[in-house]
C-alpha cells in the first residue's frame, strides 16, 4: 500500500518543518506550503490524502482554504490554531474541517490525530463490511462507503460518514457526545464535545428537512438514530 500523502499549510517555516519531520518519521509523504494561495495550488497538484491547515495564513486564511478544498474533495482536514477563539473552531467545523488542534501541541498528539483521521477516512477500502444499514429511505453501505437518501447519494465527509455509521449501527441507542467523541474521533476531551455538536449539525443539514428526525436529540443524553422516518 502506497504511503499516505499529507499537505501541511503553515506560514511559520520552522513549525512547518517540525510537523513535516514528525509526519515523515511515521512514513507519510509530506508537502508543505506557506500561505493560502500556495496551499490551494499544492492541493490541486499533489492530490493529498489529508490536509493540515494553520488557520492564520497570509494571502487567505486556513478557513478559506478549507472552504475551497471542500468544494472539490472530502479528504480529512485538521485545523491548527494558535488562538483560543471558539468562533474560529466553530466556523472551521461548520465549513467541513474534521478536527482541530490548538497550539502548542505535542508531536504525539499531532500524530495520533492524523492517524485517527486517516483510519476513519480510508478503513473501508481495506476491510469491507457488507451489511446495509438503515430503512427504506436512508441507507448506509459500509462496503462502498456510501449513504443514499431516497436513492440519491449524499456527499458526506469521512467524519460525517463515520458519525452516521456509528449511530445507524445502533438504531435507537442514545449516545452521549463524549461517547461519540471517543468512538469517532478516538479521544476523550470535554472541550471536544462542541466538535460533535458541530458535525451533527452539518450532518442533519445534509440529510435535508428530516435530518433532525433521522438523527434525533435525546434530551439530557445526546443523539440517536431513528429508523423508518421520511
Amino acid at each position: 500500500m502506497a504511503p499516505f500523502r499529507i499537505l501541511v499549510v503553515e506560514d511559520e517555516l520552522p513549525a512547518a518543518r517540525m510537523v513535516q519531520f514528525y509526519l515523515e518519521h511515521e512514513g507519510f509523504v509530506v508537502s508543505i506550503a506557506g500561505d493560502g494561495p500556495a496551499g490551494e495550488s499544492a492541493f490541486r497538484i499533489s492530490a493529498p490524502d489529508l490536509a493540515v491547515l494553520d488557520i492564520m495564513l497570509p494571502g487567505f486564511d486556513g478557513l478559506e482554504l478549507c472552504r475551497r478544498i471542500r468544494q472539490h474533495s472530502n479528504l480529512p482536514v485538521l485545523l491548527l490554531t494558535a488562538r483560543a477563539e471558539d468562533s474560529d473552531k466553530a466556523i472551521g467545523l461548520g465549513i467541513g474541517a474534521d478536527d482541530y488542534l490548538s497550539k502548542p501541541f505535542s508531536p504525539t498528539e499531532l500524530i495520533a490525530r492524523v492517524k485517527a483521521l486517516l483510519r476513519r477516512a480510508y478503513q473501508y477500502n481495506e476491510q469491507a463490511q457488507p451489511t446495509l444499514l438503515g430503512g427504506p429511505h436512508l441507507q448506509l453501505d459500509p462496503a462502498r462507503h456510501q449513504v443514499t437518501l431516497d436513492g440519491q447519494p449524499l456527499d458526506l465527509t469521512s467524519t460525517e460518514f463515520e458519525l452516521l455509521h456509528t449511530l445507524m449501527a445502533n438504531p435507537g441507542w442514545a449516545f452521549t457526545r463524549n461517547h461519540l467523541l471517543q468512538k469517532v474521533w478516538g479521544y476523550d476531551d470535554e472541550a471536544g464535545e462542541d466538535t460533535v455538536t458541530a458535525h451533527i449539525s452539518n450532518l442533519r443539514r445534509k440529510l435535508g428537512p428530516q435530518g433532525a428526525r433521522f438523527v434525533r436529540t435525546v434530551h439530557g443524553v445526546g443523539y440517536a438514530y431513528q429508523e423508518g422516518t421520511a
